[in-house]
């Protein structure tokens, strides 16, 4: 099924109807960007969708399907408009199960962070592991969300770049809150040491700031920025 050849089906109907993108999608309750995905092949309509556009466009689906009206030797080619048929619902099904599983990841790797920020305590590594793994599953989920949305791999990387970058500028931003205005100490710092000549005292060095822990454990104990 060549959905490049599809979509410029589509397009083709379109333009004999003399419609712009917004007014089809308007007739069909559709966004815009629904209906150039798929005349540019990146997306495909469902099947009720596309029982409702063969309607709309006096076609048959198979036409749809083949990418051009029906000819002489269409007869012929009835047994590969079946296959391709078949193979469109196929790609349905395998459609909705990656939303599902993308789905799915992306609220498992929430819960995760979010369970990691609230069961352990800011001085904990545990909590950063986990947050960390919860990430990973966050940024998996939304790399697959991604593939029906576009092919090229390189925008899909893209945007979990930024995603990723959104992640670490919330962790930096909650660390940050919890020293200064809650006297806790990083969760996601890289290195924790001990300064003999400061017995009371712990460092926390992150990557923007080094905060100290004084008198741990004490009522007299603080936390502020080095």
């Amino acid at each position: 099924m060549d959905q490049v050849k599809i979509g410029r089906f589509l397009k083709e109907l379109r333009t004999e109807k003399e419609l712009t993108q917004e007014s089809l999608a308007e007739k069909l309750s559709v966004s815009n960007k629904t209906i150039s995905r798929w005349e540019t092949g990146c997306n495909m309509p469902d099947i009720g969708m596309l029982v409702e556009i063969a309607d709309f466009y006096g076609v048959s689906i198979p036409e749809i399907i083949n990418g051009e009206r029906k000819s002489e030797n269409m007869n012929d080619e009835t047994r590969d408009t079946a296959v391709k048929m078949a193979e469109y619902s196929k790609n349905e099904v395998k459609k909705g199960k990656r939303k599902m599983i993308s789905g799915l990841l992306i609220i498992f790797g929430l819960f995760v962070i979010l369970s990691a920020l609230a069961i352990f305590p800011n001085d904990s590594s545990w909590g950063s592991i986990y947050s960390f793994l919860g990430s990973i599953f966050l940024l998996i989920g939304v790399f697959c969300a991604l593939r029906d949305k576009t092919n090229r791999i390189l925008v899909r990387l893209a945007a979990v770049a930024g995603c990723a970058l959104l992640l670490f500028a919330t962790f930096s931003l909650t660390d940050y809150l919890a020293v200064t205005k809650f006297n806790r100490v990083p969760r996601f710092c890289h290195r924790v040491s001990y300064n003999s000549e400061n017995p009371n005292q712990l460092e926390y060095d992150t990557i923007f700031y080094t905060a100290v822990w004084e008198n741990p454990g004490t009522e007299w104990e603080r936390v502020y920025i080095k």
